[in-house]
């Protein structure tokens, strides 16, 4: 248990100190989810934590189940508790549990979105939608755009932190207290770390909580323009090695064995999929980079031949007749 909880606090030291990265240089916030996509070190230690939490939770649950057959209906007798018994001590699983719908929650919004996304597929198609367009999975930005623009999200998260703070601080001495470290002179010191420590890291993630929360209310993932460049950057990227991979496949069909009509059926079935891959990644960038110039310049002639196209050829002849120029005066 000890052992588990270490690990889980290191983990959380670091995620804080990544989440800082995304207040103050949010490109290479991008850069560290980017490294930390579905690579397969990632993903090694994304299987490692995930192993640790499932072992944290179950020896929690054998834990309790054996203080309270141990006690038997003692406990029923007691009223009040100890000087020495803290609160969050007899309360360490409900916490847990708060905890653990926390951070379902905040998978959900992100590591389902992002990596998972990433690791089973590498088709936009599959990608989870945020203003309307596809939105890049190791662009993290974005999704802090889509989590924080939810009301419910900052409310959520807070509740979460609190009761991350009890269990944590709880959990941060005790573990000390479990490899022997439990005598009068360093156990109230290890109370005092363990209370610094947790309150700056859960601090830290409340205010990056409000902070991202005003952020994406103001805009600010969709509007800065270092933002939309590496966004720009992503997606024209991915348009290249579309390209890449169509020429490739476009190849392997050609010098086949099929027939010409099943390799005619082939092309037409690796064209559809290439146009709908292009669609997709053409909205992104008018949407993520509608501030780049030459996405301005791409925007405006797209509005102005579909202005051009809105325009009839010629005005049929009865319309012509129809027109009123009696009241016409001829300009000076």
């Amino acid at each position: 248990m000890s052992i588990t909880g270490a690990a889980l606090i290191l983990f959380l030291t670091f995620h804080v100190l990544m989440n800082a990265v995304a207040i103050v240089w949010p490109t290479a916030y991008n850069t560290i989810c980017q490294l930390l996509g579905a690579n397969w070190y990632a993903l090694v230690a994304s299987m490692g934590l995930a192993a640790l939490f499932v072992l944290h939770i179950v020896y929690a649950f054998i834990l309790t189940l054996q203080n309270r057959k141990a006690r038997g209906n003692d406990r029923y007798n007691v009223t009040t508790l100890p000087p020495h018994v803290e609160w969050s001590s007899n309360n360490m699983l409900v916490l847990g549990i708060v905890v653990v719908a926390f951070l379902v929650a905040h998978m959900i919004q992100f590591w389902a979105k992002m990596q998972l996304v990433e690791a089973l597929s590498h088709d936009p198609a599959t990608w989870a939608h945020v203003d309307g367009a596809a939105a890049n999975p190791a662009m993290g930005t974005l999704f802090l755009h889509a989590a924080f623009n939810e009301v419910w999200t900052p409310i959520v998260y807070i509740i979460g932190f609190v009761a991350l703070w009890f269990h944590m601080n709880h959990g941060f001495w005790s573990m000390f207290q479990t490899a022997g470290w439990n005598n009068d002179t360093w156990l109230p010191r290890l109370k005092k770390i363990a209370c610094c420590w947790t309150t700056i890291v859960v601090g830290l993630f409340t205010i990056q909580a409000v902070w991202f929360t005003i952020e994406a209310k103001n805009n600010s993932y969709l509007n800065n323009e270092d933002l939309q460049a590496q966004y720009f950057e992503a997606y024209t990227e991915m348009m290249g090695e579309a390209q890449e991979n169509i020429q490739a496949q476009a190849m392997e069909i050609q010098i086949s064995d099929a027939s010409d009509v099943e390799k005619e059926a082939k092309f037409m079935e690796l064209q559809a999929a290439f146009d709908a891959k292009m669609g997709i990644i053409q909205t992104a960038i008018k949407t993520y980079c509608k501030d780049i110039p030459q996405v301005k310049a791409w925007i405006q002639q797209e509005e102005a031949q579909k202005a051009m196209q809105a325009l009839p050829e010629e005005m049929p002849m009865e319309e012509l007749e129809e027109v009123d120029t009696t009241n016409v005066q001829p300009q000076n």
